[in-house]
């Protein structure tokens, strides 16, 4: 593959591991371990007010630099097209989802065709033509109808896990099954002493990557992409591990929210004057369910706890193994979650749980929207959602070789758009204008570089995003969103509301009415993006403006 950057008349040909480029000498060029896990919420980690143990994930927040304000797209696969090409995901070609499995492209609009398109570039094919190795453990859900779309085909030397997503944990099977490099696996083997789980096995294959490209090219530099579908439904894990939390959430939802809340103001993450938001409407009072009820609830919630735990397990083999190989000072991890919690399921979640077997066997089983409302503490809404339930993540950045351990959080917002920059940065690596013969779009995000050190970002344009008609403008301290705001029929502008997030985070105060002209500003900021990007038109419908 080649790709083409344009300067003037000039043209210059960059070409993998021919030519490497004048910036790459001098970048410090770390090993990079993109991680990434599923629908998990806000507060879920220990190290973001939650009480599952997470110690590996929290002393890798702690020893580096933590966000309190960092942005998702809403979505699983609208977050990963933006992760892997830095570019918004209608630009990508996922402006909605992905094209499920035995699903062929229609009649779409090119921006949501339902599959990555070749107007972009991953941040492998970047990364693999500045001399880097490109791995990837996990889950793509970037499009799998055709195999030129699949991870091998867009930048990764070596790839093992799930091409759709939602697979089962302990019993994946095609066409939500395991595949290697480009090689169904038809029943994958467990690479423990224990049944297969689709956790450990990521973090296998991913370690395996690693040590035998390590051996081969010890001085190469590595990219590896680590993307858990855990805690994602459906709701599975080991025993012992749900062992740990089966008494933890007997006191219920409200509860769990209550202490969160405080948690969250104790680590400084959350602003005492920023009120919890109330109770989602239609979650009921934990009193009122029967005791077997509350008893298997709590139980739901302890699965999902579990799953987070054996991921923090999970990290925390891996570091091992980055320290006994004398790679871990020299390797920027960057960690955060796809989406918000997620409400799918009904209020009180779907499927079975408590018999083991059946439970195992589940494509589905979730939590529901009462669990959901707590893992968002102190926000309101999720998954779907551009609120702060829905689009607000963790995220942190270790280094040990360039990032000090920072005491405080880091307080400016940041999104999606801004990683692919950071990493071409500390890689030293170029970011074409052509690739495959056609025009790639700039990108809009800022190296996170200064952030290693606790500096401003200097960002000149607010952060957007748009999903399934949510949608959000953040400029500076203000935040500008709307639920149900942009249909296919075209923007309703009574739906925008207003936020001072200094103020106001929880996004109780909508001062849309009060500050009208810093709202109509915000709005038609986001109209010239939404055009730029391709928000419009949708499938189906023909925009009325």
């Amino acid at each position: 593959m080649q790709f083409v950057r344009v300067t003037g008349v000039l043209l210059i040909a960059v070409v993998a591991l021919l030519v490497e480029p004048d910036s790459a000498k001098s970048a410090e060029r770390p090993n990079i371990i993109l991680m990434m896990v599923d629908d998990m919420g806000f507060s879920d980690l220990g190290c973001y007010g939650g009480e599952i143990e997470t110690p590996n994930i929290d002393a890798l927040a702690a020893g580096g630099v933590r966000f309190d304000q960092f942005y998702n797209s809403g979505r699983c696969c609208p977050t990963r097209a933006t992760l892997m090409t830095g570019l918004h995901p209608h630009q990508a070609g996922i402006g909605h989802m992905t094209l499920p499995p035995g699903r062929q492209p229609g009649d779409r609009p090119e921006n949501y065709q339902g599959y990555i398109n070749r107007q972009c570039v991953t941040v492998a094919e970047v990364l693999r033509e500045s001399g880097y190795a490109t791995l990837m453990a996990g889950k793509w859900h970037l499009g799998m109808h055709e195999e030129s779309l699949w991870p091998r085909q867009r930048g990764f030397d070596r790839f093992y896990g799930s091409i759709p997503g939602a697979t089962r944990f302990f019993y994946p099977e095609h066409p939500r099954g395991m595949t290697l490099d480009n090689t169904p696996l038809e029943k994958p083997e467990s690479t423990t002493d224990e049944a297969f789980y689709t956790t450990d096995a990521f973090t296998d294959y991913a370690i395996q990557f690693v040590d035998e490209q390590h051996a081969a090219h010890a001085d190469q530099p590595f990219f590896l992409y680590l993307a858990y579908t855990a805690p994602h439904w459906p709701l599975q894990a080991f025993e012992d591990d749900i062992d740990k939390y089966r008494d933890t959430y007997k006191n219920g939802w409200d509860a769990l929210r209550k202490s969160r809340y405080q948690r969250q103001i104790e680590l400084g993450l959350i602003n005492p004057d920023w009120k919890l938001s109330p109770t989602a409407e239609g979650v009921p009072d934990w009193k009122s369910l029967k005791p077997n009820k509350r008893a298997e609830m709590a139980l739901k919630m302890a699965v999902y706890a579990a799953m987070i735990d054996r991921i923090d397990q999970n990290v925390g083999r891996l570091v091992d193994y980055l320290k006994k190989t004398d790679q871990y000072e020299n390797t920027l991890i960057l960690f955060l979650s796809d989406n918000g919690a997620c409400a799918e399921g009904g209020m009180l979640g779907r499927g079975e749980f408590l018999d083991v077997e059946q439970r195992n066997q589940q494509p589905s089983n979730a939590y529901g929207e009462a669990w959901a409302n707590a893992s968002s503490t102190p926000f309101r809404l999720y998954k779907h959602f551009a609120h702060e339930g829905g689009a607000a993540t963790p995220f942190f950045m270790h280094w040990p070789k360039q990032i000090q351990p920072q005491s405080s959080w880091y307080r400016e917002p940041a999104q999606l758009i801004d990683i692919m920059p950071t990493l071409i940065d500390v890689a030293g690596a170029s970011y074409p204008d052509q690739a495959f013969g056609n025009e790639i779009p700039p990108l809009d995000g800022v190296s996170l570089r200064p952030a290693f050190a606790g500096k401003p970002l200097k960002r000149g344009e607010p952060i957007f995003i748009e999903h399934e008609n949510n949608a959000f403008v953040r400029d500076g301290r203000w935040k500008l969103v709307g639920r149900n705001v942009s249909p296919a029929e075209g923007v309703v502008p009574e739906r925008w509301e207003l936020y001072d997030m200094q103020q106001d985070r929880t996004e109780l105060h909508n001062l849309a009415d009060e500050k009208a002209d810093l709202r109509d500003r915000m709005a038609d900021a986001w109209d010239q993006w939404a055009k730029r990007v391709g928000v419009y038109p949708k499938p189906g419908k023909k925009v009325k403006h």
